[in-house]
């Protein structure tokens, strides 16, 4: 039995599809399968139903499920009580993201941690909340940064900063020119959101809540750049985080009255041991200059 085969196997549990697994582990679904059925095959008994496309526990699959868990949390704990012994500017740290995070705020943010700290190799993880969530939980990630607020008893959270949400709105919209306008101007629209799972989808759905601003939902994405592409192209309006905001000259970003805004941060597990590389991380993105960023990303 392997380590590989264990995550693998917990994968496909929670993804409940061979396939959807091996695009989260990244890597191809044959590989994926084949993994299994040894571990299958290692154990004696069937840890899966094969269901068509979709696969679901058996009794003696979910009877591993807590066992593998705890495996793979040792492991995590062994690698960490080694690298506890290095210096704060050397080792490994796993920084998982979520993907409305990755472009604007966090790859500028990482490109200037890495040019600091060279002998810290970083390696990111692009998820949603819950999948980071799950992985800070298992031990397969160092730390997230996320969107606040978050509870859960097993993760200690901490705010970094607040982002202006911008109005996007075609470039020959009507209130495209304006200085800054209030979402009710924008009521009746057709609004482009997020699916389901994205944080972004709540903070923006929350805004236009509090605006009393009510929206016909015309389109949903996983991909930010794919509702801005369609606000360019017309098919309505969006929300976008001030970080998020670059080449989409086609759009008009105008700050909205009263101010919205996200809280961003970081989230730890309890409980598992504090590396000297992840505490540089932290302590680089307490520091960051994130408010210049914003204007980098607003101004012109």
């Amino acid at each position: 039995m392997e380590a590989k085969q264990l995550r693998y196997f917990l994968a496909v549990a929670r993804a409940g599809s061979f396939v959807k697994a091996a695009e989260a582990e990244g890597v191809a679904q044959p590989s994926l399968s084949q993994m299994i059925k040894k571990l299958e095959i290692d154990l004696g008994v069937p840890l899966f139903d094969r269901l068509g496309r979709t696969v679901r526990l058996t009794a003696h699959g979910e009877a591993l499920v807590p066992h593998a868990e705890a495996v793979l949390r040792e492991i995590e704990q062994c690698r960490r009580a080694v690298e506890a012994g290095l210096s704060p500017e050397h080792g490994r740290v796993t920084l998982g993201i979520i993907p409305t995070l990755l472009p604007g705020a966090g790859a500028p943010a990482l490109r200037d941690f890495c040019a600091q700290y060279p002998g810290i190799h970083v390696e990111i993880v692009e998820l949603i909340t819950e999948r980071l969530v799950e992985k800070l939980r298992l031990g397969e990630i160092d730390l997230a940064m996320i969107v606040l607020p978050l509870k859960h008893a097993e993760i200690v959270v901490s705010e970094l900063f607040r982002e202006p949400l911008l109005a996007a709105v075609p470039a020959s919209h009507e209130l495209a020119d304006s200085g800054s306008i209030s979402l009710a101007r924008l009521k009746g629209e057709k609004l482009l959101l997020l699916r389901e799972g994205h944080c972004l989808r709540e903070d923006v759905l929350e805004a236009c809540t509090r605006a009393r601003a009510d929206f016909e939902t015309a389109f949903e994405s996983d991909q930010l750049d794919s509702l801005l592409a369609m606000v360019e192209a017309g098919f309505g309006v969006s929300l976008a985080p001030a970080t998020a905001v670059r080449n989409h000259t086609g759009c008009r970003f105008i700050p909205l009255e009263p101010p919205a805004v996200r809280r961003v941060g970081y989230a730890l597990a309890s409980g598992h041991h504090a590396l000297p590389a992840r505490r540089t991380l932290i302590q680089f993105l307490k520091r960051y200059p994130w408010p210049s960023l914003f204007r980098t990303q607003t101004e012109g």
